[in-house]
C-alpha cells in the first residue's frame, strides 16, 4: 500500500479528536464517527464531499473520483498541488463536516 506519508501526517494533525485511521483505496482513509472523511492516496487527497459540495469542490479545483468505470458521486480527488500549505486544512474539513453530518457507525 503507497501513500504520501508526509501528506498523511498533515492529515493526521488537522482531523477532530476520535477520528480512526483505516487502510483503503489503496491509501490510507481517515474517518469520524465510523465514516469517511478523506483518504491520502500517493499523489492526492480524495475528499468526501457528499452531494450537496460535490459542485463546489469540483468549482475549487478538485477533479471527480473514477473508481474503475464508475464516477463516484459525492467524492473528489485534490491534486497534490492544491494541498500545499494552508490549502489542506479547507480540504480536510470539507470531508470532516460531511462525515460528521452523517449518522455514526458503531465500532467493529
Amino acid at each position: 500500500m503507497a501513500y504520501d506519508t508526509e501528506l498523511a501526517e498533515r492529515v493526521r494533525d488537522l482531523m477532530p479528536a476520535g477520528a480512526t485511521e483505516m487502510k483503503m483505496f489503496g491509501g490510507l482513509a481517515f474517518m469520524v464517527n465510523g465514516n469517511m472523511a478523506c483518504a491520502v492516496g500517493l499523489d492526492d487527497l480524495l475528499v468526501r464531499t457528499g452531494k450537496s459540495a460535490y459542485e463546489a469542490a469540483i468549482a475549487a479545483g478538485a477533479e471527480p473520483t473514477i473508481m474503475g468505470a464508475r464516477t463516484m458521486s459525492g467524492y473528489v480527488n485534490v491534486a497534490a498541488d492544491l494541498v500545499r500549505g494552508d490549502a489542506l486544512a479547507d480540504w480536510v474539513g470539507r470531508g470532516v463536516t460531511t462525515a460528521e453530518s452523517l449518522p455514526p457507525k458503531p465500532p467493529k
